[in-house]
């Protein structure tokens, strides 16, 4: 690995007049609002549309935009979630650094995989807040658009998050939100 690569951020900051910082929700499947299930759905959206409206520079990562893409070759065993969500980090990472305002929200279900997000942008110099979108087994279970949790308790879902794979909640995150 090559030691002399170093980035420079030049003037975008001074020019967009805002710093670039990643806004990290994470969250069991279904924990969006009431009405609206995924947490990519709402809140990211909302905030998303609220910052492009003050005129900052701000992007939505989420499920769709990564998985059919970036990730598309990635399963959902504990090796590949991993890879997802390290490559999520250096993406979110990335649009930090052109002075964006990156919004991700995936389930990312272990504590060492969202700090090595953290620290990738700490190291960097660049933002991160972690968001806790806290919604109880019981409430996603009962808001389950897709049947997923239905299909996980039937055995039909393999390594399923919050069934029969574990969600580490984030022991600091910087903002909790409760959904229940």
């Amino acid at each position: 690995m090559s030691t002399n690569i170093t980035s420079y951020p030049g003037e975008r900051v001074d020019l967009l007049k805002q710093k670039g910082v990643t806004i990290w929700l994470t969250e069991l499947s279904a924990s969006g609002l009431p009405g609206h299930c995924y947490a990519d759905m709402t809140i990211t959206c909302a905030l998303e549309q609220h910052l492009l409206h003050l005129h900052k520079f701000a992007y939505r990562l989420h499920g769709n935009n990564v998985r059919l893409g970036l990730n598309k070759d990635l399963g959902f065993d504990e090796k590949s979630l991993v890879e997802n969500i390290r490559s999520i980090g250096e993406v979110s990472k990335l649009f930090a650094d052109s002075a964006c305002t990156a919004i991700t929200a995936f389930i990312s279900p272990y504590i060492a995989d969202r700090q090595l997000a953290r620290t990738l942008h700490e190291q960097s110099g660049l933002g991160f807040i972690e968001v806790f979108v806290d919604a109880p087994l019981s409430v996603v279970e009962q808001r389950d658009p897709k049947g997923l949790y239905k299909a996980a308790r039937a055995g039909e879902i393999k390594n399923f998050t919050g069934i029969s794979a574990p969600y580490e909640p984030p022991e600091n995150p910087e903002l909790h939100i409760r959904i229940d």
